[in-house]
């Protein structure tokens, strides 16, 4: 074997990777998700960890590396889809005698809610989840953050009135 080809992490050895196996590594991947968007971000997140790895792979192995990673990579997918299904399930399990009409209006509200706390600044945003969806109190968050109550307190009041300014009161 030619030893410039062992080097992966020289730019070229790597194209000529992703030239000789991207086809073939598409195929396969595309056969265990039947999905070509999936495909594609999994094929990228392989070739990214073959490329972050280069230097621990070598040439003769690299075939096996890259499908044992994208079978990783599909792998782990499927399990966090599943948990997230899990977990959305679960909400609307409690509320069956709600009306339709109320479930949208919450469904709407809580992406209100969801969408305003994601305009935040983040350190207002990491107060405020701290504080009212971790349930941690100020002194904590202080010691967390390295900052001073005082600054939490700043922080948790400028979050409240943009969420207020935002979603009006309830």
């Amino acid at each position: 074997m030619n030893e410039d080809l062992e080097k992966i992490c020289k730019p070229t050895v790597f194209e000529t990777i992703f030239k000789n196996y991207s086809k073939q590594l598409r195929r396969f991947i595309f056969f265990k998700t039947r999905d070509s968007d999936f495909t594609e971000d999994i094929l990228q997140d392989t070739f990214v960890k073959l490329w972050e790895n280069c230097d621990k792979v070598t040439y003769s192995k690299v075939n096996g590396y890259l499908f044992a990673v994208a079978n990783n990579l599909f792998l782990n997918s499927v399990k966090h889809t599943k948990v997230v299904r899990t977990h959305q399930k679960k909400p609307t399990m409690d509320r069956t005698n709600e009306s339709p009409e109320f479930l949208l209006i919450e469904k709407e509200f809580l992406e209100k809610i969801e969408n305003t706390i994601a305009l935040l600044p983040d350190p207002q945003r990491e107060v405020f989840l701290l504080n009212r969806i971790e349930k941690c109190k100020y002194k904590e968050i202080s010691e967390m953050l390295g900052i001073s109550i005082k600054a939490v307190e700043k922080r948790m009041h400028l979050a409240l009135k943009t969420m207020k300014e935002k979603i009006g009161s309830v």
